[in-house]
Order: structure tokens, then C-alpha cells, then sequence
């Protein structure tokens, strides 16, 4: 895993907004059930993204909560950013040593120098509005696949 399980359910509750975007508010009850996420521990997610205005939250009868802007203007770093808080100005060793640099390496380090810029760049880059466009694809995807199995799995059973 490349960040905490914290930044992961807030990817998660983001995305479910951005799917439901333009639907009216949103529960984070339903969010929580949705994702298998616990409801308490979302709630908190959810106060960290809202004062990140990333989430706009409204109290109340009506309540719930919704996207503060478009998703296609969120990116998934601005999201584990929010979580996480921004990386650290010093980068850690990828091993635990203390130190560890261009100048002092450990043995990983070159290696594992490209892979963080990588994921930086792909997080960055990655916005929200295409991440759910792409799990609706898997969606569509995965319904085609049940569908085109399920007669095998019938006349297997009879």
C-alpha cells in the first residue's frame, strides 16, 4: 500500500461522490455501507476533507454531503494530501535508515526514488472525474461478465 488506509476510504467516499455527482447530497451512512468503510471513522474522513474544501457539508434533515467542486478539478494527491498532510521535506528512507540521500543512498534508494516520482506524478495527474469514469467501465464491465457466465453456471448445476 503506498498510503494509509485513512487516505484509501477518503479516495473511496470522494469517488462515490464524484459517481453521484449532480444527484443531490449524499449520506455518509450510504457511503460507509457502500464502501465497507465504519461510519464513525468516515465521519472523521469526512471533517478532514470538508475543512480541505474538498467536501462541502451541510447539517440538518436534509443534510449530507457533496463534491466543493467539479471532479474533474480534484486530483487523488490533493486527496491523500488532505489526509496525510503534504510529504514531508525530507523524504524517508524507504527502508527505515536514517539517513538516507543522494549522497549516502541505501541500496534502495535510486530505485525507489523513481518509483515515489511515479506515483506522485500518476496521483497528481489522475483526477477524480476520470478515475469514476473508470469504474463505471469496470462496472459495465464486470455486469457483461456475470451475465455472459451465468448460463455456464446454470447448465453446470443441472
Amino acid at each position: 500500500m503506498l498510503y494509509t488506509k485513512s487516505a484509501e476510504y477518503a479516495i473511496q467516499a470522494m469517488l462515490y461522490l464524484a459517481e453521484n455527482e449532480g444527484k443531490g447530497l449524499a449520506m455518509v451512512s450510504s457511503i460507509a455501507e457502500a464502501y465497507n468503510i465504519p461510519k464513525h471513522f468516515l465521519a472523521k474522513l469526512v471533517q478532514t476533507l470538508t475543512r480541505n474544501h474538498l467536501i462541502k457539508s451541510y447539517r440538518g434533515r436534509n443534510g449530507g454531503i457533496k463534491l466543493a467542486r467539479p471532479s474533474a478539478e480534484v486530483t487523488l494527491l490533493q486527496i491523500v494530501n488532505a489526509i496525510e498532510g503534504p510529504p514531508p521535506e525530507q523524504e524517508m528512507c524507504v527502508i527505515g535508515l536514517d539517513v538516507c540521500s543522494d549522497d549516502v543512498a541505501c541500496p534502495l534508494h535510486e530505485h525507489w526514488q523513481h518509483i515515489r516520482s511515479l506515483v506522485g506524478d500518476t496521483l497528481n495527474h489522475q483526477s477524480l472525474a476520470a478515475l469514476a469514469e473508470g469504474m463505471r467501465q469496470k462496472r459495465q464491465e464486470l455486469a457483461k461478465l456475470i451475465r455472459e457466465t451465468e448460463p455456464e453456471a446454470l447448465s453446470i448445476g443441472t
